[in-house]
């Protein structure tokens, strides 16, 4: 299985109303240098394999796709549709880590 392979596979496993980070998937992948990879990934891959790449965030919390075809008021209303409360502040899109980010059991 392929780097790409192993993203969109576990981006899958974040349940509703959690986040990921971009870090945290590289690193539970081996690759922890490779966060920024993590979002192209998701950004190729996502939408034809049905990853639910809304799920996934900046390490501060923050919505920071610049992506035009998934901008992130389009990422902020679909994890407010799974039950996460998304801040807006001055056009960004802050969701508290604390409360919303996934632990996977090991």
């Amino acid at each position: 299985m392929n780097f790409y392979q192993k993203v969109l596979k576990l981006t899958k496993k974040i349940p509703k109303g959690k986040v990921a980070t971009y870090g945290q998937i590289a690193s539970m992948i081996s690759t922890p240098r490779a966060a920024r990879l993590v979002g192209w990934a998701l950004h190729t891959g996502a939408n034809k394999h049905h990853a639910p790449w809304q799920r996934v965030i900046n390490s501060q919390g923050m919505i920071s796709t610049t992506c035009l075809d998934h901008p992130k008021e389009l990422q902020a209303f679909l994890l407010k549709k799974e039950g996460v409360k998304v801040k807006e502040n001055q056009g960004n899109y802050f969701i508290d880590l604390k409360k919303f980010l996934w632990q996977p059991k090991k």
